[in-house]
């Protein structure tokens, strides 16, 4: 989930899309042991064990107001978590008519979403992270899965670094996304960063007719970025500097959230909403044998 607002001042490195013949991933079974997973077989409200929620207008300029523990934004049943994102007018929490923060001016949302985190719930550095879903579809959705450090609160972003293993706006269905973005030096600016992006062509497969694996699989010298078994891109973790404050040897944690709108998604379709964005599984592995530190 990009950080788009602050592309203007940022530095950024675009990787062109790879071929659908390239790498696939290695045996998950021997290579991967199960550490830690929802398979969402249950019926209610997401695990609280296993799941917090970000609250409110979040980031991007995105129109949509994430609810916390609200059925009819996030709801596990038969099976699946369902995220929705509806039209509908929501009171803002945090509204304030004299603040001059974009998150509190409105009094009311005109769009609901939900967005879920594992922060202070579970987090992960090595090995491989695997998300099983059908994405919405239509202009303005931007669902996405993605990891950010669990210094995060602490440091802020960039410098906690930022994984998105899957983006896809829906005014551009042909291409799942797969990016890093990382924090650089910058006396100037303290949200300077760069980004490595990879993308491959769904269009003869789109994501939002049916279930697709979406993963990424971490080792200490490299992320590999996968839509099921087809290779997105590899970031090599030196990219992002070779000294202890590269976030990217550090634990991350996961968020699932469906954007509406925003820096990237762009103008909404009202009349494709209510749009699903619909999760069978979310695992975290780890390798079975030690991963050298890098």
């Amino acid at each position: 989930m990009q950080y788009l607002s602050l592309c203007l001042l940022a530095l950024s490195i675009i990787a062109a899309p790879l071929s659908a013949q390239q790498q696939t991933p290695p045996t998950q079974d021997k290579q991967w042991k199960l550490v830690w997973s929802d398979e969402f077989n249950y019926t209610g409200l997401p695990d609280s064990e296993k799941w917090d929620y970000e609250h409110g207008f979040i980031r991007n300029n995105e129109p949509q107001y994430y609810t916390k523990a609200r059925k009819q934004n996030a709801l596990v049943s038969d099976g699946v978590l369902t995220i929705t994102g509806i039209k509908e007018q929501y009171p803002n929490a945090k509204y304030n008519p004299e603040s001059d923060n974009w998150r509190h001016k409105q009094q009311h949302a005109q769009y609901t979403s939900a967005s879920l985190i594992t922060l202070h719930k579970a987090h992960h550095t090595y090995g491989r992270v695997e998300v099983r879903a059908q994405l919405p579809q239509g202009k303005g959705v931007w669902p996405a899965i993605w990891m950010m450090g669990i210094n995060r609160p602490q440091l802020g972003w960039p410098k906690c670094g930022e994984i998105d293993i899957m983006e896809f706006v829906g005014k551009d269905p042909s291409k799942i996304h797969a990016t890093v973005h990382y924090p650089i030096d910058d006396p100037n600016n303290k949200y300077a960063f760069r980004s490595k992006s990879g993308n491959i062509n769904v269009t003869k497969i789109p994501p939002f007719n049916d279930f697709h694996v979406y993963a990424m699989n971490r080792y200490p010298d490299r992320m590999e970025f996968y839509f099921d078994d087809t290779h997105i891109q590899t970031f090599y973790v030196d990219t992002a500097g070779k000294g202890p404050e590269n976030p990217f040897r550090k634990p991350h944690y996961l968020l699932i959230n469906l954007a509406l709108g925003g820096s990237w998604g762009g103008p909404i379709d009202d009349t494709i909403l209510p749009q699903k964005y619909i999760i069978d599984y979310v695992r975290f592995y780890e390798p079975i044998e030690p991963q050298p530190s890098n």
